[in-house]
């Protein structure tokens, strides 16, 4: 794991110092990882430069410690600076995600070299016209959304005028079937929905408040690997 060739997004932990109800994010990690979480995105609109690179270099310790640098893959949001500085501390960061509107992939390409990977999220009806019709070459998978409301990013599904706009299993359906790279769906995803978001074809789910907000961190990611593992 750890490389473009080689992650599984089927359980995809988002989290930052802010979503953990003043918990270490670092514990929050621990505990989705040993329910069965494959990857982790490092993400925070709050914590400074300084704060998210230490952040970035304790969670991969945690990896190496637990032994799953291998199985489960780290990446920071938006924040090339931050992977770049952890990666010159000696951590190992796989990569960054990315929105449309943020650095380019191909800046993320050259600094991060061939084998990071590259991760990019927008709005479901934004990707139609990017799976058909972008160049993906940089990329590795989308993140698609949302298929709800959530507080965690109360901008996410904004269209053009300012409304709020839900993604229907349909649509996500229709993007798993167009799409060349692997589909991760997140935005205000519960444990109820991921038996449906399962039978769409996307290749897995992303939360936050689920696992990191939860009085259970490790018992509710369990229950969610479990329902996305579930025949």
């Amino acid at each position: 794991m750890g490389s473009r060739k080689n992650f599984d997004i089927k359980a995809y932990l988002v989290v930052g110092p802010e979503n953990t109800l003043g918990r270490d994010p670092v514990e929050i990690i621990r505990a989705a990882i040993e329910g069965g979480f494959t990857f982790v995105q490092i993400r925070s609109k709050e914590a400074s430069a300084r704060e998210l690179i230490h952040l970035t270099c304790r969670t991969a310790q945690l990896l190496e410690e637990m032994g799953v640098a291998e199985e489960v893959s780290l990446v920071v949001d938006d924040r090339l600076d931050v992977v770049l500085a952890a990666r010159e501390a000696g951590a190992r960061v796989d990569g960054i995600h990315i929105g449309q509107t943020d650095i380019p992939a191909s800046v993320c390409r050259k600094y991060l070299g061939p084998d990071a990977i590259v991760g990019i999220s927008a709005a479901t009806q934004d990707l139609f016209h990017y799976v058909q019709y972008e160049d993906v070459a940089d990329l590795d998978y989308f993140g698609a959304g949302p298929l709800r409301y959530t507080e965690t990013k109360p901008d996410c599904g904004l269209d053009e005028e300012g409304n709020f706009r839900s993604r229907s299993l349909e649509e996500l359906t229709e993007l798993a079937r167009l799409s060349s790279l692997p589909v991760v769906v997140g935005g205000g995803v519960k444990l109820a929905d991921i038996e449906d978001l399962r039978a769409t074809g996307v290749d897995g789910f992303f939360v936050v408040s689920p696992v990191a907000g939860a009085e259970d961190p490790h018992g509710a990611a369990r229950d969610l690997v479990d329902a996305w593992e579930r025949r």
